[in-house]
């Protein structure tokens, strides 16, 4: 197991109650201490016109602590996916049926053809494609492990908000619709390695759904935040 994972050891350690320090996302001078309890533990969000749209096999991608995994695996077979050692044993501690090792921009390599009904990546974690190629990458790979009639549940910040310009580590862009957030993160004495998060509107979405099997058919908005609902047509 890696050691040089600060973010992945910081939640498993909170979980256990062994936490010795702040989880920090720092962006040059800015710093932020991660609310590790609000964001990855208590309960579902509830979002009933999201789980409108899911049903098993469901894959759960950068399922974090495994919150929305405990709960979809009560009504169907829910895979989870992390890329970090430490979330996937605090998954399988927390009582997740089937938390697995795999990188979400890989997901071919781990999953056969038409293995997934639905799949659900809430968390702006898509975002780590960091780039619009990278996230037309993504889709063609998850439309691969997902079967002909899937759909799947996305989210990112939107920089069509005027507000998302005060999230942590944002970056403007000159194109329409685009940015970018970066920081890293620090737990005792280890930092994490720099994250790109591209940040993308639901048109850029559409445009990058051109050439895969998805269509993006509805999305919600938050106060900085879209959640969208991709069919394969």
């Amino acid at each position: 197991m890696t050691t040089h994972d600060p973010f992945g050891r910081a939640v498993r350690d909170h979980y256990r109650g062994e936490r010795t320090a702040p989880l920090l996302d720092r962006d040059g001078e800015a710093t932020r201490e991660h609310a590790i309890e609000e964001w990855y533990f208590g309960d579902h969000d509830g979002d009933a016109w999201r789980d409108a749209w899911l049903e098993g096999p469901l894959l759960d991608v950068g399922a974090g602590a495994g919150r929305d995994s405990l709960y979809y695996q009560k009504r169907f077979e829910t895979v989870a996916v992390e890329v970090s050692d430490f979330l996937v044993d605090l998954m399988r501690e927390r009582g997740v049926e089937d938390a697995r090792l795999a990188d979400m921009f890989s997901l071919r390599e781990s999953f056969g053809r038409d293995r997934f009904r639905s799949a659900h990546a809430i968390g702006t974690q898509v975002g780590l494609a960091g780039s619009m190629d990278g996230v037309r990458e993504f889709l063609a790979d998850l439309a691969f492990v997902t079967t002909p009639d899937a759909t799947a549940v996305l989210d990112n910040y939107a920089p069509e908000l005027a507000a998302t310009a005060d999230a942590f580590g944002y970056r403007e862009d000159a194109a329409s619709g685009l940015a970018y957030r970066v920081y890293h993160c620090e737990y005792e004495d280890v930092v994490g390695r720099t994250l790109l998060f591209r940040l993308f509107s639901v048109d850029r979405l559409r445009e990058a759904a051109v050439g895969t099997p998805w269509t993006v058919v509805e999305a919600r908005y938050g106060d900085v935040q879209w959640r969208a609902v991709l069919e394969k047509r």
